[in-house]
Formats: structure tokens, sequence, C-alpha cells
């Protein structure tokens, strides 16, 4: 009697467990195939912003990032010195009070990624990689960019096993050893200084003789006794030998160091908008001012978007401007 009456709970468990799965599944499927009025694609601080200036013009907004409470590229960024009030701040705790700006508002945030976008005669169909659908009658793109790989004999072999393109997550592996950085952007200037403060030795190598990065970081490194810059010279060839890295340059000289931190630009995330928006040559969204694109109620923000400069400033810029565009096409269309 008692096996029967332990089965008997057992089965009236798995039962009740089984209805609960099913109200759980049914309200997120309830969830998704809502009409949204915003859908905004990538939770960087373009997508953040404009989250927060959606919400705060009562439009019903799904933020939508594919990391666990992801905050785009800024989250890699060690200090972060030139944002408006908060200097000296680190790009993770930066992130981190955007992220929290939005919870605040409770916006709400879906982690999943889109994998298609389709433009209907009234809103657009999102397929995300779960295999859910999203509709809404906006969408604000602000997916961001990922970095350039660079395209050297012997580098795809040393990929995560001796290039890496993000220093304040693998910096510290070299702490003492001798390093390389190659670019000649902010993300360069910023990764060989933060290296000289770890390593013993920082080469710095840049195909042109100028930098486009900040002169102000350009002169501290100059100062740094471990530091040597070289400029107007390519890698052409990597090899590894043991636990070390050798670099052969055009120049005909030969360096050896232990890790190499690649910083050669960034590759807008835009796969999936080609037919669908006019994109430029580099894949960027091709925007007006205010973020609209070719296809009308779709908007550009932050690093997918064409344009000189790229800062978390001007990212969250376009967010609040693409936000403030998308609720005045709505009162216009869906009023």
């Amino acid at each position: 009697f008692l096996c029967i009456r332990q089965v008997l709970l057992l089965y009236g468990s798995i039962i009740d467990m089984k209805n609960i799965l099913n109200r759980y599944v049914n309200m997120i499927n309830d969830g998704r195939e809502k009409m949204r009025d915003v859908l905004i694609i990538g939770s960087g601080p373009a997508g953040i912003t404009a989250a927060i200036y959606a919400k705060r013009a009562n439009l019903d907004v799904l933020l939508l990032e594919k990391e666990y409470e992801g905050t785009g590229q800024i989250a890699e960024s060690p200090c972060v010195d030139n944002y408006p009030g908060l200097p000296g701040i680190s790009g993770y705790e930066l992130g981190e009070r955007f992220l929290n700006h939005a919870k605040k508002l409770e916006i709400e945030i879906l982690e999943d990624e889109a994998k298609g976008i389709t433009k209907t005669e009234k809103y657009f169909q999102v397929e995300l990689k779960s295999g859910s659908c999203l509709e809404a009658k906006t969408v604000i793109y602000a997916a961001g960019a990922s970095h350039r790989r660079l395209m050297i004999p012997g580098s795809k072999k040393l990929e995560g096993n001796g290039i890496s393109y993000c220093v304040s997550c693998d910096g510290a592996f070299y702490q003492g050893k001798d390093a390389a950085v190659i670019g000649g952007g902010n993300t360069a200037l910023d990764d060989a200084l933060l290296l000289s403060e770890i390593c013993r030795k920082v080469f710095l190598i840049h195909r042109r003789e100028s930098f486009r990065g900040a002169y102000g970081t350009l002169k501290l490194l100059e100062k740094k006794k471990n530091v040597e810059i070289i400029r107007s010279t390519e890698v052409k060839k990597l090899e590894k030998r043991g636990r070390e890295i050798q670099l052969f340059l055009d120049s005909g000289r030969e360096l050896t160091v232990h890790g190499i931190f690649a910083a050669i630009g960034m590759q807008p995330r835009t796969e999936i908008l080609k037919g669908l928006v006019n994109l430029d040559k580099n894949g960027y969204i091709q925007t007006e001012e205010e973020g609209l694109t070719s296809a009308e109620g779709f908007y550009g923000a932050g690093d997918v978007r064409a344009g000189k400069l790229r800062q978390v400033i001007t990212a969250a810029a376009d967010g609040a401007a693409a936000a403030t565009a998308a609720a005045r096409y709505i009162l216009e269309h869906y009023q």
C-alpha cells in the first residue's frame, strides 16, 4: 500500500509540475506573440538609452539581448574617462549603471538572439534563435559590432591560444611577460597603456606613421620605458614556439612575445539586415539623423550606424534620437 501511495504521490507531483511548466510556456509564448510598440535589439548604451526613452514615452517596449545581462562592448573598457560627470569610471560599472536604470523603469528584457527580420505591410517580424517569433510596430537595431579578426598567416591557429581581443579580459594572464598590441585607434592605445602596468615589455605595432587614437594617450605611452612604439610596420607572419609567439615584421625584424592583443577595428553585426535596409560598403547601416533607415519604421543606433565617431556618448544620443523618432512614427501611423 505504501509503495502504491508513493507512486500516486509521485505521479501527482509530475502532473502538477507538467501543468506548471505548461502555464509557464504559455505565458512566455503569449508575451512573445504580443505586438510591441518598439522592439530594441541590443542592450549596449544605444539600446538601453532607446529603451529608457521609449518607456518614458509610454510605449510598450521590449529589449532583446543575446547575452545574459549584457551591456555591449563597453564592459570590456577598463576606463571610460570621457563620459560627462563620471570621469575614470570603468566600462563595466558604467554598463551596469545603464542596465540598472532600465531595470528601475521595469523595462522588459528578453535573453535571446535575432536570427532574421521581415517587414510586412504594417509591422516587423523578428525570428529568434530559440525558435520563437516577435512582432513589433517599430524596430531599433543597436546590436553593435564585433572585433575584426587578424588575417595574418599563422593567426588562425593562435585564436584563443595567444591572440586576444580583450585586454581587460585576458591582460592579467601576461603579468611580468612580454606582449604586443596591433592597431592604431583608441582601443589599441588604451590596451597598450593598460598592459604597460602589467607586462614587462609592450610592443605597439601600427601600419601607419600617425595614430587615429587620442593624442593624450599616445603621449603617455611615449613616456613609458617599457613600451616600444613601432610605426609604419605590418606583421607578415606569426609562429608559435613553445609558450612564445614569434612575430615577423615587414621590416625584417622579429619579435618574441607571450601574447598578442589585436585592436584593428570593428565589424558591424548587420548580416541579418542584408536586403532589409541599405548598408554601406563596410556593412554599416545608412541612416538619417534620427536613425531612420531605408525601411520605414526601422532605426539604426550606435556602432552599427554609419558615422565617423563611435563613442558611448554618441551611442546614447543615437538611442535617444531613434526612440523619439519611433514614438513619433507610432503616433502618426497607429493612433
